[in-house]
């Protein structure tokens, strides 16, 4: 059987979900380099056919990281590596190629740093908006004066909205730089540290905030502005899947729902499909998965915000096979293992039952903060009375806040950090799946016991 090396550090999707896809192709083998969840453990742990745990505070990130990685691999005698961490690609595409494995290539530098993303961007014609890299407050100065604010202030290397701010004078510059230093150095406590670049939480960038519109996209209000397409480049061709659609966003820009199937005109979907083809080209992938955010615009246009070498975290795989009967996961280790894959001819419009990951923070869909800070007892809920008939709502342990906390204050530069939890929730139908994301997230507060 088929050896597979999953490195595992925070990020992407829960175990309990992962590893049975995984597992399902061959002898899944785990190098842990950040201490591996208890939740979900009685549904994970028994599908790996072994488990190493390393403390990768140990390891200076770079070369050593990548070392470690290629040692394991090697004593394995592992036919294929596998992340779903945004932190871990660069390391596993360097070990995987220095052991002459499928992997993202050497693209993948470009698709992580989003400084140089863009760049690549830029000289392909790809629709983004105007951008800086900023090193110091002094650029940032100069920034607000070059471009039309707003502007969003983020990490080159970040992930999950973590220390993203919204400037709109220069009056902000100074507090800024400091409320992102502090939102970086908070993110890396609990473990979202890029882990083989060294000192990123340096590299950021500023870009201008397109207006985004839903006017002449969706056909009925309350989706957001902006989608992601989830999709597969195989020996450096893409193959698009599927458009996750999203609420919108809770100020600034924390993602708290993502829905499947979208809801837009085919013909909308087709020229969302060939922008996101455009932007992933552009970066020179080789083997791996792709989640690739777009901004919706007036006039039909489309602006580009970012694409990740690996799939969507939370539950977008999940979604994808509760909708579509597919599964990413299995189809690209499948692909890394040389075995035959059958891709979908062009990306998926249509599917059965409609699925959503559904992130609680303590603010309601409008952003407002919540006014109270209950026990956090999400198991005491009456969901019936919350949710639509043949709906049905379900935790992911690995994103829930212990049962029994008190509820903390919202922070806006927080991003996933403020996830109460998280839930796999379906429906009859999409219409139906959005009327209930968005009674959870403004009926919670008030359904928590005490």
């Amino acid at each position: 059987m088929k050896k597979i090396l999953y490195v595992y550090v925070k990020g992407g999707a829960p175990l309990e979900t992962a590893f049975p896809r995984i597992a399902a192709c061959g002898e899944l083998h785990v190098l842990a380099l950040s201490p591996l969840p208890e939740a979900g453990k009685e549904i994970w742990e028994p599908v790996c056919t072994s488990v190493t745990v390393l403390d990768g505070t140990q390891l200076t990130p770079g070369e050593p990281v990548v070392e470690a990685i290629v040692a394991h691999a090697r004593e394995l005698g592992a036919d294929a590596l596998f992340t779903l961490s945004e932190f871990a690609v660069l390391a596993v595409a360097n070990a995987a190629d220095r052991l002459g494995l499928a992997g993202a290539g050497p693209g993948i530098r470009v698709a992580r740093d989003k400084r140089l993303m863009r760049q690549a961007w830029q000289a392909a014609g790809v629709p983004i908006p105007r951008f800086r890299r900023v090193d110091s407050a002094a650029d940032l100065h100069g920034a607000l004066a070059a471009l039309t604010p707003p502007l969003l202030l983020k990490p080159a290397w970040g992930a999950g909205s973590v220390a993203q701010l919204v400037l709109t004078s220069q009056d902000q510059v100074d507090g800024a730089w400091a409320e992102i230093e502090q939102a970086l150095e908070l993110g890396g406590q609990v473990g979202m540290n890029e882990l083989y670049e060294q000192n990123t939480d340096a590299d950021r960038l500023v870009e201008e905030i397109m207006d985004g519109t839903t006017e002449g996209w969706y056909p009925e209000p309350g989706y957001g502005d902006y989608l992601s397409v989830e999709g597969i480049v195989a020996k450096g061709k893409y193959h698009a899947l599927a458009i996750t659609a999203k609420l919108p966003t809770v100020p600034p820009y924390i993602e708290v729902a993502s829905t499947s199937p979208c809801v837009l005109p085919v013909e909308l979907q087709r020229r969302i499909e060939e922008v996101s083809r455009r932007a992933v080209d552009a970066l020179g992938l080789d083997t791996c998965g792709t989640h690739t955010e777009l901004k919706l615009r007036a006039d039909g246009e489309l602006v580009v915000i970012e694409v990740g070498a690996r799939f969507g975290g939370l539950l977008t795989t999940r979604q994808a096979e509760i909708v579509f009967d597919l599964d990413p996961i299995g189809m690209l280790i499948r692909e890394q293992l040389g075995e035959q894959v059958d891709y979908p001819p062009a990306m998926l419009v249509e599917g059965g039952r409609a699925a959503a990951s559904v992130a609680v923070v303590p603010a309601n869909a409008a952003g407002t903060p919540w006014q109270t800070q209950p026990l956090w007892n999400p198991e005491e809920v009456d969901w019936a009375g919350l949710l639509s008939p043949g709906s049905t709502i379900e935790p992911v342990p690995a994103f829930m806040l212990p049962a029994g906390t008190r509820v903390p204050e919202f922070d806006p530069s927080g991003g996933s950090r403020n996830w109460l939890g998280v839930f796999l929730l379906t429906a009859v139908d999409a219409a139906t799946l959005a009327r209930d994301c968005r009674a959870i997230l403004d009926g919670l507060e008030a359904a928590l016991p005490g």
